[in-house]
């Protein structure tokens, strides 16, 4: 049985996302709306709903006259790229089992380009943190966020190990409500590629986003840059309005 709570529809969809990637369904047939509502004591509304999303994601795929079935190529999707996730979660869902190291904590003027990004003035402080994400002790991802010193609390205190949602939560009373992204080809530094571990000029993908807060502020510039050889992103692409 599935307790009932206010994110019901989402207990239920991970529940079958967890049954699916188990391969809990036999021949990969997902059993009828009824059965599932009666077997986990939820409305088919709660299901139907759950469904809905685990198809948006991919996870699942419709057949008409025939049932809902697993969708094997789906299931390669580990992260959507929608969603703020920390990478510690990443690095789990590839398969790694995943470790921080704080390479640095430090406070510097806004540049124009990040002050103009921060809505702050030229030269405002920022505390800037930079993290690697190691996959037994080999790093896969290396990420520098630029937080304006004005929108924290007590930057002293900023050690910069927790998620990047949990820090603006517990040191400025911020909401990470969503990130505006571009996902940029580049080719890694010497100081960037040395925190990897790979030779200057590799070429990677990395992402250039500004983190927005609930009132719709921006309040961090993150850029992260990732081992192409160690993690990669899928996902799926539908027809418009399909």
């Amino acid at each position: 049985m599935i307790d009932r709570s206010p994110s019901l529809t989402d207990q239920v969809k991970a529940h079958l996302k967890e049954r699916i990637v188990e391969g809990a369904f036999e021949e990969g047939r997902i059993p009828s709306e009824t059965e599932l509502a009666a077997e986990l004591g939820v409305s088919r509304t709660t299901i139907r709903d759950a469904l809905s999303r685990l198809e948006q994601e991919g996870a699942i795929y419709r057949k008409q006259g025939a049932g809902t079935f697993v969708n094997e190529p789906g299931l390669q999707i580990k992260s959507r790229l929608e969603e703020i996730w920390a990478y510690e979660d990443v690095l789990e869902d590839h398969g790694y089992t995943p470790s921080v190291r704080v390479l640095r904590v430090e406070r510097r003027p806004a540049t124009v380009a990040e002050a103009k990004e921060l809505g702050v003035d030229k030269d405002a402080e920022l505390v800037v943190v930079e993290k690697l994400f190691l996959e037994n002790k080999k790093p896969v991802v290396l990420t520098i966020n630029r937080i304006p010193t004005a929108v924290l609390d007590d930057a002293d205190s900023v050690k910069g190990a927790e998620p990047l949602y949990e820090l603006l939560e517990a040191h400025a009373d911020r909401h990470l409500a969503y990130f505006l992204s571009e996902i940029v080809p580049t080719s890694l530094s010497g100081s960037v590629a040395g925190e990897l571990g790979v030779k200057p000029g590799t070429p990677a993908v990395s992402f250039e986003e500004t983190g927005f807060d609930q009132d719709n502020a921006p309040v961090v510039l993150t850029t992260s840059f990732f081992r192409d050889d160690l993690l990669r992103f899928r996902l799926i692409r539908r027809k418009a309005g399909a």
